[in-house]
């Protein structure tokens, strides 16, 4: 197996949405924070893996993309609110792009990124679909 294979399934936050809560007051936060900005000094931070549930909290349409994502426009990505109450950025997949509405369920999949070139490394990682 080649090392970037092998490093690359032992970073979790690639295929795992792995967050922070504070014990102190409770807010979580992704990615994760090494400081409460809440509770600052006074905060203990300990590690979550969230459901990878939530709802679009707002989108967007991206018409015009950078060269990596051309292919694929227009796609929309999202703020996504976990049912854990972090908020993150995503593009949503496998839905048709006039039905999306604030407000639709969804849930984490794991998703081709990009690839660098034909032959080049694939970087995978969370995208999220509208669930049903």
């Amino acid at each position: 197996m080649s090392d970037i294979i092998r490093n690359w399934r032992h970073i979790p936050q690639r295929y795992n949405l792995i967050g922070t809560k504070c014990t102190t007051c409770g807010k979580v936060y992704f990615p994760p924070r090494v400081i409460c900005p809440e509770c600052r000094r006074n905060g203990k931070l300990e590690s979550i893996q969230f459901k990878g549930t939530g709802k679009i909290h707002s989108f967007s349409i991206v018409r015009t993309s950078t060269e990596d994502f051309k292919t694929i426009a227009p796609y929309p990505v999202a703020i996504i609110e976990l049912d854990e109450g972090a908020k993150l950025t995503s593009q949503i997949v496998d839905a048709d792009i006039n039905t999306i509405e604030i407000g639709d369920q969804v849930e984490m999949v794991f998703r081709k990124i990009r690839e660098d070139g034909e032959n080049g490394v694939i970087s995978y990682g969370f995208k999220f679909k509208i669930s049903k």
